[in-house]
């Protein structure tokens, strides 16, 4: 994340003796990813990180995939999925590779244990729900239409204003960033980007506790789940600096892009990813030339697959969506408007349609769980007699 923030209190320089007021030490801790040499913030604890009294096996998460592998566009409904309580132990499985995988939840209690993903970065859209996410780098609200960037490693726990929030998780084997022709050579957004820094929001201070006891941490790893039990409270931290933390940035400030003529979905794009990117689709103007066709054209996804998440059930494309609907539309297969939805919006000024989309670059496999919610008849959805 290419912005520099700072909480706390800090050294003058790095790597130097830092003493709280009766001279004890403080213990300096620097998280980052790709070694020494990607993104890293400095972190400075009351009590070191390392106080482990204890580690147990909770449960292995091998993720299921259908058994029926043919060839389709599909529908999924997540109304009718069951999940929760918890924001993370009983997320549901929707979609996966190797690079990205998807699943959701809707959160109705708090939990007490942290919680730290130690295989990839998160990237969770609140669909519906509020709260603050707390992390030893401070607290950061969050809202309805706000994705939450959680890189890898950052101990953090959920609290919910409004029960129940339902999430979206984007789980990426890869570092999740802003897109690379959106930003210069220093890193900084550029001015024709969709977003600027202005509204990125960043981890708020709060006092840490300097607090001994039991306090249980679940870590994921290697598809399989380990709950340690700390020594101290993990929220110690008395200041950091540093590239390295969650953040938030709601999708209602994504600026769309429109053209005279139909511009395609890369214009959308929100962040990118080893594998896959996400695109943002917003209410927004249409294309305003003369005989403009606003509906996108029929394409073949080749080399990628095509997942769209409705936030609304107004889609100017699609028929028979509803609110959290999810589609998946495979390379191999050319996909586009439902009948009837290109003539309908020619000519039609604008759309309040919103949705979230992930394109992958490697074939991506449905859960077992994913199945039992599936639109069976969608792949006929272009069909008319």
């Amino acid at each position: 994340m290419p912005i520099y923030h700072r909480l706390g209190s800090l050294p003058p320089k790095r790597h130097t003796a830092f003493r709280d007021g009766s001279g004890r030490l403080r213990t300096e801790e620097l998280i980052g990813n790709e070694g020494f040499t990607g993104p890293a913030s400095l972190v400075y604890h009351v009590h070191p990180p390392t106080r482990i009294k204890g580690v147990r096996p909770l449960q292995s998460l091998g993720w299921q995939a259908d058994t029926d592998r043919t060839l389709r566009h599909r529908h999924f409904r997540t109304g009718g999925l069951k999940t929760g309580p918890s924001p993370v132990f009983d997320r549901v499985p929707l979609l996966f590779n190797a690079d990205v995988a998807i699943a959701l939840v809707r959160a109705a209690t708090d939990d007490e244990a942290f919680y730290r993903n130690a295989q990839g970065d998160e990237i969770v859209y609140v669909t519906e729900g509020a709260g603050r996410l707390e992390s030893p780098l401070g607290t950061l609200a969050f809202r309805d239409g706000d994705y939450l960037v959680i890189p890898r490693g950052i101990l953090h726990r959920y609290r919910f204003e409004r029960r129940p929030s339902t999430l979206l998780v984007i789980e990426s084997a890869g570092y999740v960033r802003t897109p690379k022709r959106y930003r210069n050579a220093f890193g900084q957004l550029l001015e024709h980007s969709p977003y600027s820094e202005r509204d990125i929001r960043r981890p708020e201070w709060v006092e840490p506790r300097d607090e001994p006891g039991d306090f249980r941490l679940v870590v994921k790893k290697s598809n399989a789940l380990v709950e340690m039990t700390l020594a101290h409270h993990p929220c110690d931290v008395v200041g950091w600096d540093g590239y390295y933390y969650p953040w938030a940035f709601n999708i209602h400030d994504f600026e769309p892009r429109v053209g005279r003529y139909h511009l395609p979905p890369p214009v959308h794009q929100t962040f990118e990813g080893d594998g896959f990117v996400v695109c943002s689709f917003c209410p927004r103007p249409y294309d305003f030339g003369e005989e403009a066709v606003p509906a996108p054209y029929n394409h073949s996804n080749v080399m990628s697959d095509e997942v769209l998440y409705y936030v609304s059930s107004d889609f100017m494309s699609r028929k028979g969506i509803e609110f959290g609907s999810i589609t998946l539309h495979p390379d191999g297969l050319p996909h586009g408007p439902h009948p009837g939805r290109t003539e309908a919006s020619i000519g039609q000024k604008g759309t309040t349609e919103l949705a979230v989309m992930l394109d992958t670059f490697r074939p991506l496999s449905v859960s077992a769980q994913a199945r039992a919610i599936e639109d069976g008849d969608y792949y006929r959805s272009w069909y008319e007699d």
